[in-house]
């Protein structure tokens, strides 16, 4: 095939631009290599093998775990112009018998089946008279002990590889920590694959934990002013779930519960309800997410405490998946704790016990990080972020800080005495100066660094193990029961040559206060507009019968409030809108913009600007910093960006309040500085620049008698 694959990528899928590793991923497919790609949900994985699937001879087999998720995957590729069917128990037998005529035909280039089904002699023995572009293994984490979600089905699929040896392989998963990664290569006989780890942040989405106290009160109080927004709510227990979801629905919430316990038929209705935007929040066990292709989730709630790190990050990832900025909210509470612990110890295999055991261990530790949420999560997956996110809990209202550059040197020290060999519990012992047994046996109490820290409770030492975990400066293998080991990093941290801050543990009530400060990004588009398209594009799925998001989804929407097309051309150039979308929905989303456009223009001039229009009846100048001042940032940093000095920016956002759009502008101004300037206005007016700047001390600069003279004009009510 010689159309290139930024050709398919932009007229087929309608994006511009691929995300690492992408293009090095599909280029080493489509030439015949195997290949493992771990890359955070929404991150693009599924394009890793779509777009090779249309640049290779043959059909593509896909294997995928759950029977919704291979229909929403067929209708957005069918809703794209691709050929493409999946074969499953939900089928009736002449719907099946079609499937197979497609392929026999030639006619499909891609095939979602599931490894049960595949794995079938007979169906392997059909594979083996077809052409085979490749085969793609989602979610194959599945395959591993290690991974949080193993299925016995997924180990038949280490066969595919002797039994089909000249078609590429590609596996992917979200949720690998590095044991993880090796025992699925190993599983799946990958011994040459080229592996690619994309990393594991998702920067749009804000994490938070607070203490469980009042846990259906707290839940309340997140959702109030979220009662647009789609999001899930998880509970341990079927019990739970359906407590939840009445008392969400009593309270006004449009809610349903999910659990495996419901009938299939409620199952069905309610995923099909989430899916078309008619239900907003899904109350439910694990059983619900996995296979859900929703990328307009706006936040998700752990009502529980998760079982591990990799179960956390899989199900928080469900939120944002179109990149627009989202929530994960976890309820910690230590009755959690004692309840999975129970149910894990319930199992009859000893090292099934050990191993989760491990992971909930460390799912603790993550709830209790004083560190940054996302630098805790990354660090288990191999991740070494060198800075703070800035857009979690901890970041946002940061705990008192200390230095524990000596307790530090204590705890590195005694890792290092013990040699590397033992977790964090023993570690604490010794350092606490403790004659148990087994530190009498191993003669640690003869050791220098028993009970150097003998005036530091347990619990204090505990944090700052967690927290050395979490900025890289010990290492934690889950393999060998948590073994504690020193980094590269923690070597300067023993010479004195790194000093190490870390966080005080704080009490419930101000945890609880900083909870409730919840991140939200300023929009940079139109929201009146935004959701004029969302109600244009909840019609048309309807009388197509298909999710809203196979139509657009909601960053595409977003990208349209913003840039607000005026012809094909314009829209053509939005993320997402391919060749075919464009054919299909182009004219009436370009209608509903003229429309809402033509209503503005009626309605301005009576009508009090607000900041839905700002963005359309200013200057393109004034509405580019418009934009920049919705997304958070200051004049100086506005100025930067622009290249426009800040006594310009100062205008601009002194015009933006002139015209009625609520700018707190003396939030840039230092605090000194307002009453100087307020008093001259009160003297001079505010005519007059050059002077009021005659009046007032040289540091005081016109940017900043700008800034204060918007605010002084509309208190007159100017």
């Amino acid at each position: 095939m010689t159309t290139s694959i930024h050709h398919t990528l932009q007229t087929i899928f309608g994006y511009h631009d691929f995300r690492p590793p992408q293009q090095e991923v599909i280029e080493r497919v489509v030439a015949g290599e195997d290949v493992f790609l771990v890359m955070p949900t929404g991150g693009g994985k599924s394009l890793c093998y779509q777009i090779p699937a249309l640049h290779r001879n043959g059909v593509a087999i896909v294997v995928s775990p759950l029977i919704a998720l291979m229909k929403d995957q067929v209708d957005a590729l069918i809703a794209n112009g691709v050929q493409a069917a999946c074969l499953n128990s939900s089928l009736s037998a002449t719907e099946v018998g079609k499937v197979f005529q497609q392929i026999d035909k030639g006619a499909l280039d891609l095939l979602y089946v599931a490894p049960e089904r595949l794995m079938m002699p007979d169906f392997l023995e059909r594979l083996g008279t077809l052409k085979l572009a490749l085969l793609a293994i989602d979610e194959a984490h599945c395959i591993s002990q290690w991974g949080h979600d193993f299925r016995p089905e997924y180990t038949q699929l280490g066969r595919l590889r002797p039994l089909f040896p000249g078609v590429p392989i590609v596996a992917m998963t979200a949720t690998a920590d590095p044991e993880t990664r090796k025992d699925i290569l190993g599983q799946l006989g990958l011994t040459d694959a080229s592996v690619f780890v994309a990393g594991f942040d998702r920067p749009n989405i804000t994490y938070t934990v607070i203490p469980k106290q009042k846990p259906l009160a707290q839940l309340g109080s997140f959702l109030s002013n979220r009662r647009d927004d789609a999001g899930i709510v998880y509970a341990l227990s079927r019990k739970r779930v359906e407590e939840v979801a009445e008392r969400l629905q009593a309270a006004g919430f449009n809610a349903a519960a999910y659990h495996a316990g419901l009938p299939d038929i409620e199952r069905r209705r309610v995923q099909e309800a989430f899916q078309r935007d008619d239900i907003r929040i899904v109350v439910a066990t694990v059983a619900f997410g996995m296979g859900i292709d929703k990328p307009n989730v706006r936040f998700v709630v752990h009502y529980d405490l998760p079982k591990s790190v990799e179960s956390y990050y899989q199900e928080t990832g469900r939120a944002g998946r179109d990149g627009l900025p989202s929530e994960a909210l976890m309820l910690f509470g230590m009755g959690d704790v004692m309840t999975a612990r129970k149910l894990i110890e319930n199992s009859d295999n000893a090292e099934r016990i050990r191993i989760e055991l491990q992971k909930l261990n460390a799912m603790v530790a993550y709830a209790e990080a004083l560190t940054c949420r996302r630098r805790a999560l990354l660090s288990y997956f191999g991740d070494k972020p060198d800075h703070d996110c800035g857009n979690c809990d901890i970041c946002t209202d940061p705990p008192q800080r200390f230095d524990a550059t000596v307790q530090a040197q204590k705890a590195l020290s005694c890792v290092y005495r013990t040699g590397e060999r033992f977790g964090m519990l023993h570690i604490v012992e010794v350092l606490r100066g403790s004659k148990n047994q087994r530190v009498l046996e191993l003669k640690h109490d003869k050791l220098s660094t028993w009970a150097i820290g003998a005036d530091t409770p347990a619990a204090q030492w505990e944090n700052i193990i967690r927290q050395l975990i979490h900025l890289g400066y010990l290492t934690q293998d889950f393999t060998r029961f948590g073994v504690l080991g020193l980094s590269s990093s923690a070597r300067s941290v023993l010479k004195g040559e790194t000093a190490v801050i870390l966080g005080k543990p704080r009490d419930t009530q101000e945890t609880m206060e900083r909870g409730k400060k919840r991140a939200s990004g300023r929009r940079d588009y139109d929201q009146a507009l935004f959701d004029r398209l969302r109600a244009l594009r909840k019609r048309i799925a309807a009388e197509a019968n298909l999710p809203p998001f196979v139509i657009f989804s909601d960053a595409t929407l977003a990208e349209m409030a913003r840039t607000i097309p005026d012809n094909r051309h314009e829209l053509r150039q939005v993320s997402g809108v391919g060749e075919l979308k464009l054919a299909k929905y182009g004219d009436a989303f370009l209608a509903e913009i003229r429309q809402y456009l033509d209503a503005d223009k009626q309605a301005g001039a009576t009508a009090p600007l607000t900041d839905s229009n700002l963005q359309l009846s200013l200057s393109a100048t004034k509405r580019e910093t418009f934009r920049l001042y919705q997304q958070g940032f200051g004049p100086d940093e506005i100025a930067v960006q622009r290249g426009l000095s800040v006594g310009t920016i100062a205008s601009h956002l002194e015009g933006l309040a002139d015209a009625g759009a609520v700018v707190d502008l003396l939030d840039y101004v230092d605090e000194e500085k307002v009453p100087l300037i307020m008093e001259k206005l009160k003297q001079h007016g505010a005519f007059s620049l050059s002077k009021l700047k005659e009046d007032l001390p040289e540091e005081i600069s016109y940017a900043d008698i700008q800034l204060v003279r918007a605010t002084w004009n509309n208190k007159q009510g100017r």
